[in-house]
């Protein structure tokens, strides 16, 4: 049966990961087991200058000097130790891939457009990881600058699996586990692979049959079969799509989750079934934890979060799904998305304050 082209996600991983990043993968995969096995003290060195590698062979050297220049600009402006600089120049920073010149020069590098959309995403993904070391540095002493240098920046910054679409995983969590040096199992190792392997390609098979056999995107992107359609058909529509998203980022996750597993490292939960959800809250917080942990890290709670008074809370929220918004692109859709989200976990809350009153509690 033909497949349905119009998930832009999907189609575009897939033929990326089948031409070139699952060898790559495949790569970081030996040169991790290698250097586990016969230099573990440099491991994290070894997996960064094959990340450095594997970024020049994919995005070329223009492509590798975008991603160094943005780390070397992001780990100079962390030395003044001011988290609202840091945060200034990380928007800056992402801000220079919505400038319209900067677009057409960076296309000009490339032969296809899927290059230059690879450079986009990659770059994205790493203004996050610029942003999470940054402010580590800012909040850490002297006495911990050793684990703070450029060296290790580079090495997380160009940490492959990771690399050209997350999942996101925090500084503090990486170097930690990075730096754990603990006794190496090839036969616990593989036995992970093994396993791993098989889950994901059961979904990616789930994935493709969906594809193949349901057709959503095509139906939800032409506006006809939706009018004609019948309230019942809309929400199982509605539910299909949210329901594919769930099995594609299995798969787009977790790919690299089983390689931070190798690596020694424990990956962020893969997303919770969106069956079994509710609530916004727990959508935001189970679906991409290593998002949720920046978030909650560096904009919720350094904002006040949950501790502050209700504007504080309100404002905090607001602003958490502002930059969410912003870093996904910043188009007015997106705007009303983070909107109608940052509405729903307002109301949520609200009303769970209003529950856990004692009156309306003996009501009850």
């Amino acid at each position: 049966l033909p497949q349905d082209p119009m998930d832009f996600e999907w189609s575009y991983w897939i033929e990326w990961g089948r031409e070139r990043i699952l060898w790559l993968l495949a790569g970081h995969l030996l040169v991790s087991q290698a250097s586990r096995l016969l230099v573990e003290k440099y491991k994290p060195w070894c997996l960064m200058v094959y990340g450095m590698t594997a970024c020049w062979l994919l995005l070329g050297i223009k492509g590798f000097a975008v991603i160094l220049l943005h780390a070397t600009i992001s780990f100079a402006v962390a030395q003044f130790q001011l988290s609202l600089l840091t945060w200034l120049c990380s928007l800056i920073l992402l801000s220079t891939l919505r400038i319209p010149a900067v677009e057409e020069a960076k296309r000009k590098w490339y032969d296809t457009e899927n290059e230059y959309y690879l450079l986009l995403f990659t770059v994205s993904v790493r203004c996050l990881f610029c942003t999470s070391f940054s402010l580590e540095y800012c909040w850490h002493g002297p006495a911990q600058k050793s684990s703070h240098s450029f060296l290790w920046m580079l090495a997380y910054v160009f940490y492959y699996p990771t690399f050209h679409n997350g999942p996101l995983m925090n500084f503090d969590e990486f170097s930690k586990q990075m730096r754990r040096q603990e006794a190496f199992s090839l036969k616990t190792n593989l036995r992970i692979l093994i396993v791993g392997v098989i889950r994901i390609f059961f979904w990616w098979c789930l994935a493709e049959l969906m594809i193949h056999l349901m057709y959503i995107h095509a139906l939800y992107s032409s506006a006809p079969p939706l009018e004609a359609a019948s309230y019942w058909a809309l929400g199982g529509l509605a539910l299909a799509q949210v329901l594919f998203f769930y099995v594609k980022y299995l798969v787009l996750y977790g790919v690299p989750a089983l390689l931070l597993q190798m690596d020694g490292l424990k990956p962020p939960a893969l997303p919770c079934c969106v069956s079994l959800m509710h609530s916004f809250t727990k959508m935001w917080r189970s679906f991409d934890v290593g998002l949720h942990r920046f978030l909650v890290r560096y904009i919720y709670v350094p904002m006040g979060g949950s501790q502050s008074s209700l504007l504080g809370m309100l404002f905090s929220t607001a602003l958490t799904f502002a930059f969410v918004s912003y870093w996904h692109g910043g188009q007015s859709y997106l705007w009303y998305w983070g909107a109608l989200n940052w509405l729903g976990v307002i109301v949520e809350n609200g009303v769970k304050r209003m529950l856990s009153i004692s009156l309306i509690q003996d009501l009850i």
